[in-house]
């Protein structure tokens, strides 16, 4: 069974079969203003929701189809984030395990906080991956659709918040 890849993204990443494009595939809907985050979405997802979806909005990658999962990528950050600071206050109080490690009945374990800062870290880079803010998906894509006239990606604001 081939995996079908969609036009929009076949055109973002170029064409170098040649193949035609379909005719009249559906395209979700591309809201008049950049989405309001879910009502779940709060605190450091929240802050991710507002710095990552006004982009996605100016560049055409964000319609009403791609709320949901921009909301679980923002979760995955905001839970990767708290696991990572609790970890650290746990490390500067722990000069041994710097926090990785904890005490149980049955001895020393693995901090529960690195399985959740790992878990949550995969799953957004997953969903990163899906909306081509890391690197290898930016990279999959073609640079053409993307110029902005400027002789700059239409990922350079993108990419330049994260440094």
């Amino acid at each position: 069974m081939s995996h079908k890849v969609p036009t929009h993204l076949r055109i973002l990443r170029g064409n170098p079969g040649k193949q035609p494009f379909p005719k009249n595939e559906p395209e979700p809907q591309i809201p008049p203003q950049c989405p309001e985050p879910p009502h779940h979405i709060e605190s450091y997802a929240l802050d991710e929701w507002w710095r990552i979806a006004p982009e996605l909005y100016r560049i055409n990658l964000l319609t009403v189809a791609d709320i949901g999962p921009l909301a679980a990528y923002c979760q995955a950050y905001g839970r990767w984030r708290i696991a990572e600071e609790k970890l650290a206050a746990m490390a500067a109080r722990d000069p041994v395990t710097s926090g990785l490690l904890i005490k149980t009945e049955s001895g020393a374990r693995v901090n529960p906080l690195v399985f959740v800062a790992n878990r949550a870290a995969a799953e957004m880079v997953r969903y990163a991956g899906e909306f081509g803010l890391t690197p290898a998906a930016r990279a999959r894509l073609a640079a053409g659709p993307f110029d902005n006239g400027d002789g700059h990606s239409k990922f350079a604001g993108l990419i330049a918040s994260y440094q």
